[in-house]
């Protein structure tokens, strides 16, 4: 055994402000006839509605390595209470080892009179398995490129866009009892990787997954795939038409910083198409797809030194090209095209600040800064805390991946509501 880390954020699911003070409790899962076991008890989550870098056992890293018929993760049940919510309960939030995971916690406020003595209901989310390890249909082979609506259709840009939300249908096309969630669109993609790779893979190999994941969903974005067919939904959470989408499952943190990174990144087949090429895999052990990825194929390629661009080159041919989105919808301002650091003296570092202050009166430990456009200390610093926060690298300079990490937050706690609502 090695050990993985976790780290726990209670959030207010009507505000997505966090909650200090709940606590938070951490058992293990019940196998083979056992009672499950206190890990951690009454923990309290600090300023910014966390606990942070619990230590927990983790299978030895070589099961994630190859197939295997041992689970390669280990199993826990996280728990958070505090008066005034109910209590939610996440079983089978999952932990590779070295890696860390987050868990979110979405508290919902209690809606009964205080003068109700009924037992306080929990809010249950079950983790299923990932899909290398469990048992899932096999992707029902499509053409790689669709065809386009007429100009009176959804379509009406040259170009694939990157759009706020994702509405993730949790069941198959046809049916209707199915919930439909919205997602960020990182978040959808952060969600789908992490319940559809392995964390501990090659840097290279994460990349090449979720690029083909991308390129696959903006497809179905750009086409819109699924609402000319009289569906209102973008995509399903069935791996036998899409991929695996795990509702409020946890993320790992090697996977949440690649998608920050390139999550408008997609692959295109030229010369004729304008569409994300509809980037299909399966894992190559299990089920076969000749002409596409297999998912521990990327893996092999990336333990021998292949660079993302060339895995995905290896499996879609080499004429294949990669495209950056050119706008990202939902976001107030767009990335400078350069990184703020320190010395720099813009509209740009104006705007950063103006959102970090904002951000801070949800998560405090931010500290606010003065807004007059001059990347100094002060400014690093509340970086660097934000980059803690929401598990990015602690640089202290304003990088693409952080710049739209700050949008992301900036517009989920000033908007004031919920960022997966349901339908």
């Amino acid at each position: 055994m090695q050990d993985g880390f976790l780290t726990v954020s209670v959030i207010d699911s009507a505000t997505n402000r966090p909650i200090k003070d709940a606590t938070v409790n951490v058992y293990s899962v019940p196998e083979n006839g056992e009672s499950s076991s206190a890990l951690y008890q009454n923990l309290k989550s600090n300023e910014s509605g966390q606990v942070v870098d619990l230590k927990l056992p983790a299978p030895d890293i070589s099961y994630s390595q190859e197939p295997s018929d041992v689970r390669p993760y280990s199993q826990y049940i996280v728990e958070a209470i505090i008066d005034g919510y109910e209590t939610v309960v996440v079983e089978g939030t999952q932990l590779f080892p070295t890696i860390e995971a987050r868990q979110n916690m979405p508290l919902p406020p209690k809606t009964r009179s205080r003068m109700s003595y009924s037992r306080q209901n929990e809010v249950v989310f079950r983790i299923e398995e990932n899909t290398l390890y469990g048992t899932y249909p096999p992707k029902i082979p499509e053409s790689s490129l669709k065809p386009l609506p007429p100009p009176t259709g959804f379509v009406v840009l040259d170009n694939a866009v990157v759009p706020e939300f994702i509405v993730v249908h949790d069941g198959l096309p046809e049916d209707t009892s199915a919930k439909n969630y919205w997602i960020p669109f990182k978040d959808y993609i952060k969600n789908v990787a992490s319940s559809e790779i392995y964390s501990t893979w090659p840097q290279q190999t994460i990349y090449s997954n979720i690029v083909a994941i991308i390129s696959f969903t903006l497809n179905r974005v750009f086409t819109e795939w699924y609402r000319n067919k009289g569906y209102n939904f973008t995509i399903t959470s069935s791996t036998a038409y899409d991929h695996k989408f795990i509702y409020n499952r946890n993320i790992f943190n090697t996977i949440s910083v690649a998608v920050d990174d390139i999550f408008n990144t997609y692959i295109k087949r030229p010369p004729t198409a304008r569409q994300p090429l509809l980037a299909q895999y399966c894992d190559g052990i299990k089920s076969q797809c000749p002409g596409q990825m297999t998912q521990w194929g990327s893996k092999d390629l990336g333990d021998e030194g292949y660079d993302f661009k060339a895995i995905l080159r290896h499996f879609y041919g080499n004429e294949i090209v990669f495209e950056k989105a050119p706008i990202v919808s939902g976001v107030p301002v767009s990335y400078p095209g350069y990184p703020l650091q320190a010395s720099l003296y813009n509209k740009y570092v104006k705007t950063i600040q103006n959102q970090l202050n904002a951000i801070s009166n949800s998560y405090p430990a931010i500290p606010k800064v003065k807004e007059d456009g001059i990347y100094g200390e002060n400014t690093s610093a509340a970086v660097k805390t934000f980059q803690q926060i929401f598990g990015l690298p602690q640089s202290g300079i304003v990088d693409f991946k952080t710049w739209y990490e700050i949008s992301r937050v900036y517009v989920a706690t000033t908007k004031i509501a919920s960022l997966n609502p349901v339908i």
